[in-house]
């Protein structure tokens, strides 16, 4: 019963000296079905196909049959989110022992839909509308009963734009190494304040994308992603012509044209602990530019980041650290930006330095106040080790950025459906505070 079991005893026999012999039988899975019914409980005909589901069980034919494995089978099959209830009923199977294993699905409504939403950029600083986004998207959850996913979505701010069409193979039919499929194919224009902030204006990068990538769980808690990106991108200032120098004449390409061509190799590791405030998060991942064409940029980044918490009764600290470098010809607007709520808080979005190479660290410690408040003491640094002047036109030299900075302050958290919901207050090393407002824990 412990091991969640499912069986019985099903005899007692006394012996000699004290002894007792007992027989237990064992509840033996000797068929698993999939039933569909209505929301009133009624039989119906089900979109998914059977064994889409019957693929994400753990408990196969011929296991004793386990309620602790079952509890996991039916979480495991409402996170494929197109079910709306799932349970799992044992029935005998006649008078061998075993169990039949009847999975009774109530399906939602709609594989698809239409949603809408809003938002604010925390990268975004100027101008009281200009961090509103606005987005909308059309999506289907179950193409072909397969739980394969397609999404259009459009978000518009401000500033920010971004079209985006993706489909999603979860699992690919006929793997068995959990192997998923990801297509995507997007527009975006995003501020390139963040590097090339512009005192006269406006200035944003658009890029064009399109890859595909595949993704599969390699080890407990380890998964890895391969892929091949396809991106275009250049910069526009306010009235949306291509330019190619900044207001400090750097470059804004590395190509000397409107726009830089990229064809990237991906490969990524993510391990991620238990979820709990004490779990560990570790991302590694590399990109290489093959340069197929000549006028293709040739460069390998790779940037990496850890976090670790720990907990000590009502108190829990937390650590994380990022870092990364580039080798190679690169766009100048792809440097690493340091500095911002996610960066080195006390500092606006990028106002510590714009590097080949950067390294930020942080320590924080939060303890409960009252009701689903905590509150938080925290400690950030960055450098971009000094790679600033490598960068392609040095962007950072004429916005007379450090290149190192640091800033500590207090917070407040709010636990959310979308994570913590974060407000601090921090001081840099300029002497000079900044509010700042984020969702979710540091990346």
């Amino acid at each position: 019963m412990e091991r969640g079991l499912f069986g019985a005893v099903s005899s007692v026999e006394m012996l000699s000296g004290g002894m007792i012999r007992l027989g237990v039988s064992e509840a033996e899975v000797n068929n698993i079905a999939i039933r569909f019914l209505d929301k009133t409980g009624e039989p119906t005909v089900g979109k998914t196909r059977p064994e889409t589901i019957l693929r994400q069980l753990t408990t196969k034919k011929g296991q004793v049959y386990s309620m602790l494995q079952g509890k996991r089978d039916v979480d495991t099959v409402l996170a494929m989110g197109i079910m709306e209830d799932v349970s799992i009923i044992p029935q005998p199977a006649g008078d061998t022992g075993k169990v039949d294993l009847i999975m009774n699905v109530v399906e939602r409504k709609s594989g698809g839909g239409i949603s809408a939403g809003g938002g604010i950029s925390s990268g975004i600083t100027n101008g009281p509308l200009a961090g509103l986004i606005g987005s909308c998207a059309i999506y289907h959850k179950n193409l072909f009963g397969r739980n394969q996913k397609l999404n259009l979505s459009l978000e518009r701010g401000q500033i920010d734009s971004l079209f985006r069409i993706n489909y999603t193979d979860p699992w690919i039919e006929g793997d068995d190494k959990r192997t998923s499929r990801s297509i995507m194919i997007q527009n975006s224009r995003t501020p390139g304040t963040l590097v090339h902030n512009q005192p006269d204006g406006s200035l944003t990068i658009g890029r064009v994308t399109a890859g595909i990538e595949y993704s599969r769980p390699f080890k407990p808690k380890w998964n890895g992603t391969a892929g091949i990106i396809f991106q275009r991108a250049g910069a526009r200032d306010d009235k949306g012509n291509p330019i190619i120098r900044d207001y400090y004449s750097s470059p804004l390409t590395a190509s000397g044209n409107t726009h830089d061509d990229m064809l990237l190799a991906k490969l990524e590791t993510v391990y991620t602990g238990s979820g709990d405030p004490g779990s560990s998060v570790f991302v590694f991942n590399m990109e290489q530019g093959l340069p197929v064409w000549s006028e293709w940029l040739g460069f390998n980044r790779v940037n990496a980041r850890a976090r670790k918490g720990v907990v000590f009764g009502p108190i829990r600290l937390l650590g994380s650290f990022s870092g990364g470098h580039v080798v190679g010809n690169f766009p100048p607007h792809e440097a690493f930006a340091i500095g911002g709520t996610n960066s080195v808080r006390g500092y606006e979005e990028g106002a510590v330095g714009s590097g080949r190479s950067y390294v930020v660290g942080c320590g924080e410690i939060s303890f409960p106040l009252m009701g689903p408040l905590e509150g938080a003491v925290f400690a950030d640094y960055g450098t971009d080790l000094g790679s600033g002047p490598s960068v392609p036109g040095d962007p950072a030299g004429p916005r007379r950025k450090p290149g190192s900075g640091y800033g500590c302050g207090v917070g407040i958290r709010v636990d959310s459906p979308l994570g913590p919901l974060r407000l601090e207050y921090a001081f840099n090393d300029q002497r000079t505070g900044r509010f700042h407002f984020g969702v979710g824990l540091r990346n």
